[in-house]
């Protein structure tokens, strides 16, 4: 794993400006840094040693040196490829995967991308006719890459950290992007909290040449298959040997590798895969929050019965005071990232690899919102989406109304509930209004922006995900919002944050559930299949009965993250308190600070964990504004959060 970054412009030696981009990613690749620049574009390289330790350093050049590429990401099915283009005359100088992604690009072009199994994203020069760049990103936005362009002058970085190191970048917020991570809590656009720099999507790959994006084009689509005539039998004996052919592909490395293992069934089969596979010393790492959901005990259980190396770790009651250094290594605030960072810096005391659980919910039906939905398959069929818009709309527009002018904020949920089930016959809008977005009710623009705000012409969250919704009445509902998830909220949250916490701490984190032919598989199973007499993950849970301890195949799904509400009690208001003043909320003239003082003022109430993850985030979005838009330098990650009162 590593970081990359370049820069193309005509104007001279940027050599040096590049060693400065390495330098601000050096946590992603703390082994070497190396610079290349031909002609007017300089590749930067930062190297975090996994496979091929002596031989694999970047860039790597073909044989006439036409071609060159740096990377960040591990390609699994490498060796295959290796052997394939060896018959095909291709010799080889090193044992890396980084030069067969390399050769196979040389003889094959973009088209090559689509065949890569694994997690990557890539800058390769290519001097064959004219001088051009070709960046690209894996299958699935496992690995980040960001970008910029402005009158001849494009600049890339696995963190957009370093893109702002070139004065030609102005720090300025993007009201979009901020919207949507209020909204969603995540960013699903392809832009970022800062105007101007952008996010290569997944799946797609970009030519760039004289400093402009000259082709932006997607190499591979997810294109579910629903197999209705398989028997329960069969996806069983699938599911076992995807994921033990997934685990198997993943565990190539040169250095120890762990797992991240919870209380779950998604991390104990990895470690039963692992064993399977013959791997005999096996480092498992659990963390705990000092709340009572809490999986010590849980992952315990599959520790013992595999004998592992087993390692918990609790934090401490007192975690925001760490926020400036996530924010830091995140670029945009979350509620979710403490958690992985503490886990990272631990991981990283042990192992340099580690293989995570994410993927499974999405793939095998494991969230409760799904059972949610479930019920709904049919009625969403039945009920026309002109009845929903013409009728339904306007009485979940009334219910709003009247909630918020006549009851505790503790109700939304309630009323909630009740406009969910008034957008039957509309999924998308069903989905996001149990994702808690809430576009649908314009009004509540107005108690969360200030009118200056506004007037940027926000556009609606629902928007980014017509396309995912796109496949309409062909699938069922669930299988609908299965896709819709895969698109949206893993890529841009729960890999975003898989991979600047581990990344965090020089770790690299891999997730076998995301493997090509796992996923493949997952989207071709029935969702009336996955979610067994109405249970998350029924029939993954039967797949991998043999194979662990009965009480974590039973369990209900307790994600891995703080319950706000016990979190709002324990520092979360406090810091709240101390940041988002007054003075300072009314002079930045984003936020409305009513609304924030109403929710901090109300009595503590477990209905209230969407109202305190809002005040996490405006807590988090100070602190990275501060950092980010504020100030003209780079800023400092070990600034304490003490620094941000006032």
């Amino acid at each position: 794993m590593c970081g990359i970054c370049g820069v193309v412009e005509k104007k001279g030696d940027n050599r040096q400006l590049v060693r400065t981009m390495c330098d601000m990613l050096a946590h992603r690749g703390p082994d070497r840094a190396a610079v290349y620049q031909s002609g007017d574009i300089c590749l930067g390289h930062r190297r975090l040693s996994i496979i091929d330790l002596t031989t694999g350093d970047q860039p790597i050049f073909n044989s006439d040196k036409s071609l060159a590429i740096v990377y960040n990401g591990e390609i699994y099915n490498y060796r295959e490829l290796r052997d394939e283009l060896g018959r095909r005359g291709v010799t080889f100088q090193t044992h890396s995967d980084t030069e067969v992604i390399l050769k196979l690009f040389e003889l094959d072009g973009p088209d090559s991308f689509a065949r890569l199994n694994g997690i990557f994203a890539l800058a390769i020069l290519d001097e064959r006719r004219e001088r051009r760049l070709v960046l690209a990103r894996d299958h699935f936005g496992i690995k980040p890459l960001h970008y910029f362009q402005k009158d001849g002058l494009f600049l890339f970085a696995s963190e957009y950290k370093a893109i702002l190191l070139h004065p030609a970048v102005k720090r300025q917020l993007n009201p979009q992007a901020l919207h949507h991570q209020v909204n969603l809590r995540y960013n699903q656009t392809n832009e970022t909290l800062i105007k101007d720099i952008h996010r290569l999507p997944p799946a797609h790959f970009a030519i760039i040449k004289d400093g402009v994006m000259r082709k932006i084009e997607r190499y591979y689509q997810l294109a579910p298959h629903i197999d209705h005539g398989k028997s329960a039998a069969a996806w069983l004996e699938e599911i076992r040997f995807h994921l033990s052919q997934a685990v198997r592909r993943q565990l190539v490395a040169d250095v120890p590798i762990g797992v991240y293992l919870s209380g779950g069934i998604d991390s104990g089969a990895i470690v039963a895969m692992m064993r399977q596979a013959g791997v005999a010393d096996i480092n498992t790492f659990t963390l705990g929050f000092n709340e009572p959901t809490d999986e010590i005990e849980d992952a315990q259980l599959t520790a013992a019965r595999y004998e592992t190396n087993h390692h918990a770790l609790r934090l401490d009651l007192h975690p925001m005071r760490r926020m400036p250094e996530v924010i830091w290594h995140a670029e945009e605030p979350k509620v979710n990232l403490l958690q992985g960072y503490a886990m990272s810096e631990f991981v990283s005391q042990h192992v340099k690899v580690a293989l995570g659980g994410l993927g499974g919910d999405e793939l095998f039906s494991g969230y409760d919102i799904h059972k949610f939905i479930l019920p709904f398959n049919r009625l969403h069929r039945l009920v026309p989406e002109w009845l929903e818009s013409a009728v339904a709309a306007q009485l979940s527009e009334l219910l709003y109304r009247l909630q918020t002018r006549l009851s505790p904020m503790r109700f939304d949920e309630y009323r909630r509930g009740l406009q969910m089930i008034l957008a039957t016959g509309n999924v998308q809008k069903f989905y996001l209004i149990l994702r808690n977005v809430w576009d649908y009710d314009r009004s509540h623009l107005e108690r969360i922006y200030c009118p200056d705000f506004l007037q940027n012409d926000i556009a609606p969250v629902a928007n980014e995900f017509d396309a995912l919704f796109a496949g309409g009445r062909e699938m069922t509902p669930l299988e609908q919002v299965y896709l819709a998830e895969f698109g949206s909220k893993m890529v841009n949250d729960y890999l975003l944050v898989e991979d600047r916490m581990s990344m965090s701490h020089s770790l690299e984190e891999r997730v076998p559930f995301l493997d090509l032919d796992l996923v493949t598989l997952g989207f071709s199973i029935p969702a009336e299949k996955k979610m067994v007499g109405g249970e998350t993950k029924g029939l993954l849970r039967q797949a991998l009965a043999p194979y662990l301890p009965a009480p974590i195949v039973k369990k209900k799904k307790w994600g891995f993250t703080f319950n706000p509400y016990l979190q709002f009690q324990k520092d979360l208001k406090t810091t709240a308190e101390r940041i988002l003043t007054r003075k300072r909320i009314q002079e930045d003239g984003i936020f409305r600070y009513d609304y924030i003082r109403a929710i901090l003022d109300a009595k503590p109430h477990p209905r209230l964990r969407w109202h305190y993850n809002y005040l996490w985030l405006l807590t988090g979005f100070y602190i990275w504004k501060a950092m980010f838009i504020d100030t003209p330098a780079m800023p400092d990650k070990s600034t304490p959060v003490e620094s941000f009162y006032g």
